[in-house]
């Protein structure tokens, strides 16, 4: 990037590119698919957004260090809670969701189904 990484711009919206798992670059490099914000009036950086199965790594692995514990240690409340977060972010709406989750759980796809029904028992009843 040809601007410091210290311009209040950069500095502002960082922690948000990083949560999002993005990348900031200078908008020279970006492409059709990446957001180019400006400020007053100048292109100043470039945010390469993650593909959608980098996001859901990114926000197991948020959910990892908010525990502090490998998630697939939790207790089975916690591990129903970070269903119940995941399900609000969309994680299920991935490719093999399901299983990425199962996998970082710790548990079976059949478990991981049984929490959303837990968390959603009408959509038993709506088949």
């Amino acid at each position: 990037m040809t601007e410091p990484r210290d311009h209040p711009f950069v500095t502002a919206v960082k922690p948000l590119v990083d949560a999002m798992g993005g990348e900031l670059m200078d908008p020279a490099q970006a492409t059709a698919d990446d957001v180019v914000l400006t400020w007053e009036g100048r292109e100043l950086l470039a945010v390469r957004l993650p593909q959608l199965s980098d996001s859901l790594d990114h926000i197991l692995a948020a959910l990892e260090r908010r525990h502090g514990v490998p998630l697939a240690q939790l207790d089975r409340k916690s591990k129903q809670d970070v269903v119940r977060i995941l399900e609000a972010r969309g994680a299920f709406s991935v490719r093999h969701g399901v299983e990425t989750v199962a996998g970082a759980l710790g548990v079976s796809r059949f478990t991981v189904y049984n929490y959303l029904n837990r968390e959603n028992p009408s959509k038993n009843t709506q088949a």
